[in-house]
């Protein structure tokens, strides 16, 4: 797929981005933490790769911390090595992406289960103009042994097809350890998780960035380790989910929410005036009633945080601003939200009088119907909404203080890059 260009957002944050090389077009990088077993084959791959295809590149080890003379085999064999400050799978691969040389990097795993002699496909479509290429093994082949059975059958289809649910994303294998990409446009995504989710924060960032990203079939292969590999399937299968639902916020929030506030709202408005039979030896009565108001009650309140969490990434870059979605908060106004709060806590207290004039009227006895106590859980549930809504209106109102200033040092950054280095 092709899609529109976005300009890059500038170098990372720490200051440690360098200009590609001139002449250099592609780095293969090899995140590396004790792989002495079988970084050597990696890194051999991957300089007959460039000599046979007559690329002009390099081979970047980006080590963190190797214990087992990991640094010495791939500086031998013609490895550009580098010590990654940085802990973690993602640390290592964004300390490698920032001192890379090429335009183009092709990062793959250093346990020899990709063959970094066959990068042809990946480099094409970099040339062709893609902005990110990633691996798809599952086309490719996934040789005997090469993957857990419940990373193949559930582990990645699972976290790839949320992938695509929650972004649209057209990719089906999200965890590929090989991919390629133009080392400019990805270090203007910003990326900074250090853990394994790097690779989910990668697709996620570069599909919401509108990049242009291919797959190519892929072949993997068993690793030559003879050790466990760095993997935990729980600990990291959580750590995808996570930044896949945190990027989120419509997903996490927004459509719970308004599920629940409309399961809620159904179910309060057809038992408000008495209870409903279902058979007659079955009704749903004032129980059911109090269940549909708490209903209605936390769909309010993940709703606002819906809108609290994407006002805040899209205040950070992370999501694009929709113009749909911008129309809609310049309508809903602070003064809005509060004016909405104020007419639910009204109606709220309103219910409470109606119910202790009601009461009264009784003489303060029992009351059988259960009309009195639908009117009073009713009466709760539109305070404590109202509250809930009156406390998001200050708190978005909170975030938006200095988004503008920050917006505007961000464009004037993107504008400097665009004018290019000073003469």
């Amino acid at each position: 797929m092709k899609s529109a260009r976005v300009r890059a957002q500038g170098p990372a944050a720490d200051g440690a981005v360098r200009a590609p090389q001139p002449g250099c077009e592609l780095t293969v990088l090899i995140p590396c933490l004790n792989e002495a077993e079988t970084i050597g084959a990696c890194v051999s791959q991957a300089l007959d790769f460039l000599a046979e295809a007559g690329v002009s590149g390099e081979v970047l080890v980006s080590d963190n911390g190797s214990a087992d003379g990991s640094q010495a085999i791939a500086a031998k064999l013609g490895a550009r090595v580098i010590q990654a400050p940085t802990r973690g799978y993602g640390g290592a691969l964004g300390d490698g992406i920032r001192a890379a040389r090429g335009c183009y990097v092709i990062m793959g795993d250093a346990d020899d289960s990709y063959d970094l002699r066959h990068l042809d496909a990946f480099l094409a479509e970099l040339r062709a103009g893609a902005d990110l290429v990633i691996g798809n093994r599952f086309r490719g082949g996934i040789m005997p042994d090469a993957m857990p059975l419940l990373h193949r059958y559930l582990g990645n289809p699972v976290l790839s097809w949320i992938g695509r649910l929650l972004f649209g994303v057209p990719v089906k294998d999200f965890h590929c350890g090989l991919r390629g990409f133009s080392r400019e446009r990805v270090l203007a995504l910003g990326l900074s998780t250090t853990g394994m989710e790097f690779a989910s924060e990668m697709v996620v960032r570069a599909s919401l960035a509108k990049y242009a990203i291919v797959e190519v079939p892929t072949t993997l292969r068993k690793d030559g380790r003879s050790r466990a590999p760095h993997l935990k399937t729980w600990r990291d299968g959580w750590r995808h989910l996570r930044f896949l639902m945190l990027y989120s916020p419509r997903w996490t929030f927004i459509y719970p929410g308004a599920t629940l506030l409309a399961l809620g709202a159904a179910i309060s408005l057809a038992l408000v005036r008495g209870p409903f039979w279902v058979s007659p030896h079955v009704s749903l009565g004032v129980h059911t009633f109090l269940v549909g108001c708490i209903s209605m009650l936390v769909g309010v309140q993940v709703l606002t945080f819906g809108v609290i969490a994407r006002r805040r990434l899209q205040q950070d870059g992370v999501l694009p601003a929709k113009p749909r979605y911008q129309r809609l908060m310049r309508v809903i106004s602070l003064e809005t939200w509060l004016r909405m709060a104020g007419l639910m806590v009204l109606a709220g207290l309103f219910g409470f009088a109606w119910a202790a004039w009601s009461w009264s009227r009784a003489g303060f006895g029992p009351l059988e119907n259960g009309a009195l106590l639908r009117a009073m859980m009713l009466s709760g549930c539109s305070i404590a909404s109202g509250v809930q809504l009156g406390a998001s209106a200050f708190l978005v109102g909170i975030l938006d203080i200095g988004a503008g200033d920050a917006r505007a040092q961000i464009e004037g950054l993107r504008q400097r890059l665009d004018a290019g280095p000073p003469p």
